[in-house]
C-alpha cells in the first residue's frame, strides 16, 4: 500500500467531514463502541474481580468440608501440591453468662486463619483490622450476640465446660461467604481451646472445614483428587467453579446489559447501512473521475476503505473515552452493591470495541462499497452510467452474518445467537411484506381524503400529496420504513425490559414484605402465637409446620450412588432437610410438572387411610432440586426422620420465589402423613417501625420462640434495586441514542431525493410553508407506520427473550401500541422537519442540479 494512496484518503476524509453522511457514519461508529466497550469494560472487572477475589469470600482456593476429621495423608498430598492448609470448626452451641443462656453459630479456627483478607473487631470501641483468629483462651462474638447477653470486651463467657475472656466484636469477618451461615450469632474461638469445652461428643452434629490456598497450578493439580473427593461426599468448593454468585436482581442486570449494548450495536449497524449507500452515491463521481486519472479497481476500493478506516479510527478513539466514563458511571451506581472490590480496566474491552466497529462497518458498509469498483469512467461524460447496486439480499445476508457473529462472540451462546439470527431474518421479511401492505393502506387513505375547499384545506392538501410521495417510489420509502422500524423497535424493546424488570423488581419486594422471621414455635404455642399476631402484624404468611429428615435413599439406593457424579457434593445430601405438609399450593409457589395432591390426600382420615394399599407417600419436590439431583416424576426418596423411616413419590415439581422472604420449603407433603412426628412451625410477618411493642410482648409471653428481624437485610436488597435500576436507566441513553442515528443517517440518506421533489414542487407554486406540511405529513405517516410496525415486532420478540432469557413471564403490553407510534411520529416527524428546513431555503435550480444523485 503506497503512501499516495493513504495521502488521497486523509484528504478526502477531511473534506467529506462536513457531509450530513460522513458525520452519521461517524456518530454511529462511535456509539456501537462506546456501548460495547463500556458494558464490556464493566463485566470484564466484574468477572476478574470475583476470580481474584473468590478465594478470600470462600475462606480459601479449595474449601473441603464434611463431618468428620480429615485424614493426614490427605493433608499431605494437598501440602506436597504447594497448598497451604488451614483448619476450621463450625457447630451450634449454647452459651452462658450467670443465668443467661444463648444459642450460637460456633467457629474455631487455627493460626493460619484467615488465607486471605482480615477480620474488622472492635476492640474497647477502637476498630482495626486483624489478620488473624482469636488467640488461645480469648473469643470474639458478633454485635448481635452482645447486645442479647450485655457483653462487652473484657467480660467471661462460658462455652460448654470452659470459661473464655471475650476479647473483641466482631465486625467483619475476613470469609464473608460464612458471615450469614446459620441464624444465631457467632463465635469465634481457637481451635485448640475446643477440647477444654467438652463439646466434641460423639454424634455431636459438627463441620469440619480444610481450607487450602496456593496458586492456580496447585489447583488445578489437585483436581482429579477433588473429584474423587466429591463422589466420596465430602463437600467441595473450588475458587474456579464456586465463585461468588450475583443475586437475582444483579444476574438480571447482567443479561440486560448484554442485551442493550447488542441492540446499540445493531442500531449503529443499520445507521453505518443508510450512511454508506448515501456515502457511495455521492462518490461516483470522484470515483469516475479518479478512472480517468488511471486509478485502478483496486486502488480505487483502498482510497474508499481508507477513509473509512480513518473514520473508524477516530471514531473508537472518541467511543473508547465515552465508554471508559460510561463504565465508571455504572460501577458508581452498582459500587455499593458487588460483592467485592472491582480491579482497574483491562485492555481487552478496548481492542474487543475497535473489533466491534470494524465488524460493524465491514458488515454493513461493505457490500455497498464495493459498488465503488464498477463505476466506468465513461460516467464523466454520461452521468447516467451509474453501477448497479448491490443485491439487498446480498447486503442483509453480509450484515446479518456479521451480527450474528458477534451476536455469539457477546452472548457465548452459539444456540441462542442463531435462533436470534434466524427470528430476525425471518421477522425482516414480515416487516417487508407487512411494510408493504401498511404503505399501501396509508396511499389508499390519502387518496380518499376530502379535496373540497375548507379550514383545513392545507393540511388535507399535505397529507395527501405526502402519501403520494410515499407511494411513488415505494421502494425507497420501503427501506426507510424498515430502517425507522428496525431503530424503534429496539429503542422500544429496551425500554419496555427495563420498564418490566423494573415492575418485576416493586413487585418482588411490596411495601409489605416480611421482615421478620419467628421459627421454633411448638404446637402447643401455635394457636396463642397467631392470635398475637392477629390484628397487629400488617402481612403475614401461613405457620408452616416443620420436620426434621435426611435423605437416606433415592429410587432405593444410597443417594451418593444415586445421583449424577456432579451433585455428589450438594449439600443437601449431608444434611437435614425441613420437610412440611401442605393441603395447598403454598404461595409464590409455581407447578411446572406433575399434579398437586389429590383432595383425598387432605381429608381428616389423613394419607395413610386413603392410599393404604401404597406405603409410599407422594410429595412436591422444588424443581431445582430434582434438577440438580436428576430427578423425575415418579422417582423415590426415602427420609430418616428420628429413629423412623418414610418414602415418598415424586408427584409435582413447584418454582418457589426465593427473594420473596417468605418461608420456602425443598419438599412438601400431604397432611396426614408427618403429623405425629416431632414438629415445630415458622412463619414470617411485617411490622412498621412503630410495633416494636409488638416484639416485646412475644419475647416475653414465647421466650422458647427465635425471632429474627430481616429488616436492615430487607433495606439492603431494596438499595440494590434502586442502584440496579438507575444503572438500566444510563444504559438506556445510549441504545435511545444509537437509534436516533439511525432515523437520522437514514433521513440524511435521502436528502438528495427530497431535495429533487421540493424542487419540483418549488417550479409549480408551491411555497415554504406548504413544503413545509407536505415534508412533515409524509415524516409522520412514516413515523407512524413505522411504530406500528416496531410495536408489533417488540410484543413478539420481548415474549421470547422474557422466556429464554431474563425468566420473566411475558405479558400484553396495550399501551405501547400507543406510544410507540407516537414516539415514531414525534421522531421522525422531528429530525426530518429538522434536516430538511434548508431544502425549503434553497433555490429550485440547486434543489433540481441534485437529480443525478437519487
Amino acid at each position: 500500500m503506497s503512501g499516495r494512496l493513504l495521502r488521497l484518503s486523509w484528504r478526502g476524509l477531511k473534506r467529506d467531514l462536513r457531509s450530513g453522511d460522513v458525520r452519521a457514519l461517524f456518530v454511529a461508529l462511535a456509539l456501537a463502541v462506546a456501548a460495547s466497550t463500556m458494558i464490556g469494560f464493566f463485566l470484564d472487572r466484574l468477572d476478574r474481580g470475583l476470580t481474584r477475589q473468590a478465594g478470600q469470600l470462600l475462606g480459601g482456593d479449595v474449601v473441603l468440608e464434611q463431618s468428620r476429621p480429615f485424614e493426614a495423608e490427605l493433608r499431605e498430598t494437598l501440602e506436597a501440591a504447594g497448598l497451604t492448609l488451614s483448619d476450621q470448626v463450625d457447630m451450634v452451641s449454647m452459651v452462658s453468662r450467670g443465668d443467661a443462656f444463648q444459642s450460637v453459630s460456633l467457629k474455631a479456627v487455627d493460626d493460619v486463619y484467615p488465607h486471605y483478607g482480615a477480620s474488622r473487631v472492635s476492640r474497647g470501641g477502637k476498630v482495626e483490622e486483624v489478620a488473624a483468629g482469636p488467640p488461645r483462651g480469648e473469643v470474639w462474638i458478633a454485635p448481635r450476640l452482645a447486645m442479647l447477653m450485655d457483653l462487652q470486651s473484657g467480660d467471661s463467657l462460658r462455652v460448654g465446660s470452659a470459661t473464655f475472656r471475650v476479647g473483641a466484636v466482631i465486625e467483619r469477618e475476613a470469609d464473608p461467604s460464612a458471615g450469614f451461615g446459620s441464624f444465631n450469632p457467632r463465635l469465634m474461638m481457637h481451635v485448640d481451646d475446643l477440647p477444654a469445652t467438652g463439646l466434641v461428643q460423639e454424634g455431636s452434629r459438627i463441620e469440619y472445614e480444610l481450607l487450602a490456598a496456593g496458586p492456580a497450578q496447585a489447583v488445578e493439580e489437585v483436581a482429579p483428587l477433588l473429584e474423587r473427593l466429591r463422589g466420596e461426599g465430602v463437600e467441595v468448593r473450588d475458587v474456579r467453579q464456586d465463585r461468588p454468585r450475583l443475586g437475582s436482581a444483579l444476574a438480571r442486570a447482567d443479561r440486560y446489559l448484554s442485551l442493550a449494548g447488542l441492540a446499540a450495536v445493531l442500531l449503529a449497524g443499520v445507521a453505518v447501512a443508510m450512511a454508506t449507500r448515501r456515502y457511495v452515491e455521492r462518490h461516483l463521481d470522484t470515483a469516475a473521475l479518479l478512472r480517468c486519472f488511471g486509478a485502478s479497481q483496486r486502488e480505487l476500493v483502498w482510497i474508499f476503505v481508507l477513509q473509512l478506516l480513518w473514520l473508524a479510527l477516530a471514531a473508537s478513539l472518541l467511543g473508547a473515552v465515552l465508554g471508559l466514563a460510561g463504565q465508571a458511571a455504572l460501577l458508581a451506581l452498582l459500587g455499593a452493591v458487588m460483592p467485592i472490590e472491582l480491579p482497574p480496566p483491562g485492555i481487552l474491552p478496548l481492542g474487543m470495541g475497535i473489533f466491534t466497529a470494524l465488524a460493524v462497518l465491514m458488515g454493513f458498509a461493505g457490500p455497498t462499497l464495493l459498488r465503488l469498483r464498477r463505476v466506468s469512467a465513461l460516467k464523466v461524460l454520461r452521468r447516467e452510467l451509474d453501477p448497479l447496486p448491490a443485491s439487498a439480499w446480498w447486503v442483509v445476508t453480509v450484515a446479518a452474518g456479521v451480527f450474528g457473529g458477534l451476536l455469539w462472540l457477546y452472548s457465548g451462546d452459539g444456540v441462542l445467537a442463531l435462533g436470534l439470527l434466524v427470528g430476525g431474518l425471518a421477522a425482516l421479511l414480515a416487516l417487508w411484506g407487512l411494510g408493504g401492505v401498511l404503505l399501501a393502506l396509508l396511499a389508499r387513505l390519502c387518496a380518499h381524503l376530502p379535496r373540497q375547499a375548507a379550514p383545513h384545506d392545507g393540511l388535507w392538501r399535505a397529507l395527501r400529496l405526502g402519501g403520494q410521495q410515499l407511494a411513488r417510489r415505494r421502494t425507497a420509502s420501503l427501506g426507510q420504513l424498515l430502517a425507522f422500524a428496525t431503530a424503534l423497535f429496539a429503542m422500544g424493546m429496551i425500554a419496555l425490559v427495563r420498564g418490566d424488570l423494573l415492575d418485576t423488581w416493586r413487585a418482588q419486594l411490596p411495601e409489605d414484605t416480611p421482615n421478620h422471621f419467628a421459627i421454633n414455635i411448638q404446637p402447643a404455642e401455635r394457636d396463642a402465637f397467631e392470635a398475637a399476631l392477629a390484628g397487629t402484624a400488617d402481612a403475614r404468611s401461613a405457620l408452616y409446620p416443620m420436620v426434621r429428615g435426611r435423605i437416606t435413599a433415592i429410587d432405593g439406593q444410597p443417594p451418593l450412588e444415586a445421583v449424577p457424579e456432579q451433585a455428589r457434593g450438594d449439600n443437601v445430601l449431608r444434611r437435614e432437610l425441613n420437610l412440611t405438609w401442605r393441603a395447598d399450593l403454598p404461595t409464590g409457589n409455581r407447578l411446572v410438572a406433575g399434579d398437586w395432591f389429590a383432595p383425598s390426600a387432605s381429608t381428616a382420615e389423613g394419607w395413610l387411610g386413603a392410599v393404604a394399599a401404597d406405603p409410599v407417600a407422594p410429595i412436591s419436590l422444588e424443581s431445582g432440586l430434582a434438577e440438580r439431583l436428576g430427578l423425575t416424576l415418579g422417582d423415590t426418596m426415602t427420609f430418616s426422620i428420628g429413629s423412623e423411616t418414610l418414602q415418598g413419590r415424586v408427584a409435582s415439581l413447584r418454582d418457589l420465589d426465593w427473594d420473596s422472604f417468605r418461608p420456602n420449603f425443598y419438599v412438601i407433603f400431604p397432611p396426614g402423613v408427618l403429623e405425629d412426628f416431632g414438629h415445630s412451625y415458622i412463619t414470617a410477618f411485617h411490622l412498621d417501625g412503630g410495633e416494636r411493642e409488638l416484639l416485646r410482648n412475644l419475647v416475653r409471653d414465647f421466650p422458647a420462640v427465635t425471632l429474627l428481624d430481616v429488616e436492615s437485610i430487607l433495606s439492603r436488597v431494596r438499595e440494590v434495586l434502586d442502584q440496579v435500576t438507575r444503572a438500566v436507566e444510563l444504559v438506556l441513553v445510549f441504545v435511545l441514542l444509537a437509534g436516533v442515528s439511525v432515523l437520522y443517517a437514514a433521513l440524511v440518506a435521502s436528502m438528495p431525493m427530497r431535495a429533487h421533489e421540493a424542487g419540483l414542487l418549488r417550479v409549480f407554486g408551491a411555497g415554504n410553508r406548504l413544503l413545509s406540511r407536505i415534508q412533515g405529513a409524509e415524516f409522520a405517516q412514516q413515523g407512524l407506520a413505522s411504530g406500528l410496525l416496531a410495536a408489533l415486532l417488540v410484543e413478539l420478540a420481548a415474549a421470547g427473550i422474557y422466556v429464554a432469557w431474563l425468566d420473566l413471564a411475558p405479558r400484553w403490553h396495550p399501551a405501547l401500541w400507543g406510544w410507540l407510534p407516537l414516539g415514531g411520529v414525534l421522531l421522525v416527524g422531528g429530525i426530518g422537519q429538522w434536516l430538511s428546513r434548508g431544502l425549503r431555503r434553497q433555490a429550485p435550480a440547486a434543489s433540481l442540479g441534485l437529480l443525478g444523485e437519487t
